[in-house]
């Protein structure tokens, strides 16, 4: 118990430190919410998959996506660094950065109202992100309470409160760059605690090789492999269809998903792009990919009553809980600091996002008058964001006091809306010059109303496979639309789009000029 809490201590104390030395950089919005364009390569990418992989990853998807497909859960991981990470970053990476500059634009909403000339857009677009990241923050808090249950036996609403309270501390003094200096720290311990974690609980169970054979004996509830022999050590398990769901719900869903999407706004430089991309790709495939091969050893510990509730169904949140239960002391001191590390990492940016959204997209449209002294109103709206931040902190603790269902249907719920409102008109704006204002809204309707309707009536049957559809849906919605729908004002998208034409000058290693030395 002494070497979890000397931890913790520590952990806590760099994340307060490094809040307290970032203050500075938090004294404008821009410096805020951005932390002035100035975030390098390491900085970025790190705060793109801390952002990316909490809690619900690590306890709540590993757990039950694990338990169901056994090892070939570790596709997920693989979606989620090709996909969700190397492919993001190269279709979205430059071109939101160079938009999102060119039009002053500091959040998706914003983007939504100036890119297609409409308020009404970004007010909506802000409404969407408020009402669904708040139920993404509360599965983040249910993953980090079942590991400190295990580890401490802390009641469930105490764990609660000091996280949400210790990352309001540090977000609220640094914002931004606190936010993503703590997730480089944050990111390092979730590297090499992720290692050392699957080490031991392999060893825990005979080693590899021993752990892979008694998996491979465990027989499956799933009807689709009902017959089949070692489904859970097969190359695309028990269930390809429903695996394939959640690979894209997670992996195409970070290109919609406004917290993720806005690291590409904060990016320095063309070099940190670059070096962006191939880090953050190697940092989710460690991280995710080792987390779903970790999980999917799940049905090793079907003999423990430990990850049943009362009426004998799985609890799958108490999965990967239970399998380092057995783990020494010191690895449990680890673990605990690499969730807590993942988790409060995408819990500030949550709150940052959703705190900056409702401040700029929704309350500055009001409440800020013509002609208004611009710094007085910069200080206004940098008061009224760290107050929502505190807001949109209590809101989902109180929500997640209560938690209405598992960690990974709350989180596909949200995923589904935001991503399914949000992912096919961004990339299509970026892309498109077609692309017309109410196709956008028929997204922002099929997104919602689709996500909103499956909670109501279940006619798909798994919320993951629902947001899937949603995604992919959207993304045929949007050009169809557009084709049959008036277009914007030629002479403002073409002013839009100018700002990839622009010329500009870079050193030779980076670029070879034509012809050089001849003549």
């Amino acid at each position: 118990m002494v070497v979890k809490i000397i931890f913790l201590i520590i952990f806590f104390a760099v994340m307060i430190g490094i809040g307290v030395m970032t203050r500075k950089k938090a004294n404008s919005v821009d410096g805020f919410v951005l932390g002035g364009r100035s975030a390098g390569p390491w900085l970025t990418a790190f705060g793109y998959g801390t952002s990316y992989f909490s809690a619900v990853v690590f306890i709540g998807y590993a757990g039950q996506f694990g338990y169901k497909y056994g090892v070939s859960s570790t596709w997920i991981g693989i979606g989620n660094a090709v996909i969700g990470s190397l492919l993001a970053w190269i279709v979205l990476g430059r071109r939101t950065r160079v938009m999102t500059k060119h039009l002053d634009s500091k959040t998706m909403p914003d983007f939504f109202g100036k890119r297609f000339d409409s308020q009404a857009l970004r007010v909506a677009a802000a409404l969407i992100s408020f009402i669904f990241l708040i139920p993404y923050t509360s599965s983040v808090y249910n993953g980090l309470s079942m590991l400190f249950n295990m580890a401490f036996n802390i009641d469930y609403k105490v764990c609660i409160i000091v996280m949400a309270a210790l990352t309001c501390v540090y977000v609220i003094l640094g914002g931004y760059m606190a936010t993503v200096a703590n997730d480089f720290v944050q990111g390092i311990v979730m590297l090499f605690g992720i290692v050392a974690v699957i080490a031991s609980v392999l060893g825990n169970n005979g080693g590899f090789m021993q752990a892979l054979t008694t998996l491979s004996q465990q027989a499956s509830d799933n009807e689709v492999s009902a017959g089949m022999q070692g489904a859970f050590v097969s190359f695309f398990g028990p269930d390809p269809l429903n695996l394939l769901g959640v690979v894209i719900l997670t992996s195409l869903g970070t290109w919609g998903l406004p917290q993720m999407v806005g690291k590409f706004y904060a990016i320095k430089d063309e070099k940190s792009i670059k070096a962006g991309t191939v880090i953050s790709t190697a940092f989710a495939t460690v991280v995710a990919g080792g987390c779903y091969f970790l999980g999917g050893f799940g049905r090793l510990y079907a003999s423990n009553p430990a990850i049943y509730k009362e009426d004998g169904s799985v609890n799958f949140d108490s999965i990967v809980p239970t399998m380092l239960s057995g783990l020494p002391d010191v690895l449990i001191g680890v673990v605990i600091v690499l969730v807590l590390s993942a988790s409060m990492s995408t819990l500030s940016s949550l709150v940052l996002t959703s705190s900056s959204t409702v401040t700029l997209d929704l309350i500055a449209l009001i409440g800020n008058k013509k002609g208004e002294d611009k710094k007085k109103v910069d200080k206004r709206n940098l008061v009224t964001m760290r107050l929502l931040l505190i807001f949109f902190i209590v809101v989902s603790v109180a929500l997640s006091l209560n938690p209405p269902t598992f960690i990974a249907q709350l989180m596909g719920y949200s995923w589904g809306a935001l991503a399914g409102s949000f992912l096919a008109p961004f990339l299509w704006g970026l892309y498109w010059k077609k692309t017309t204002k109410l196709s956008v809204w028929a997204c922002f309707v099929a997104g919602v109303g689709l996500t909103v309707s499956n909670m109501i009536f279940h006619f798909v049957a798994s919320p993951i496979n629902m947001g899937a559809i949603t995604m992919l849906a959207g993304l045929a919605i949007v050009p169809i639309v557009s084709l049959i729908t008036p277009k914007l004002e030629q002479a403002k998208v073409d002013g839009i789009f100018a700002c990839y034409e622009e010329k500009v000058s870079i050193e030779k290693k980076y670029s070879l000029e034509e012809n050089e030395g001849e003549g």
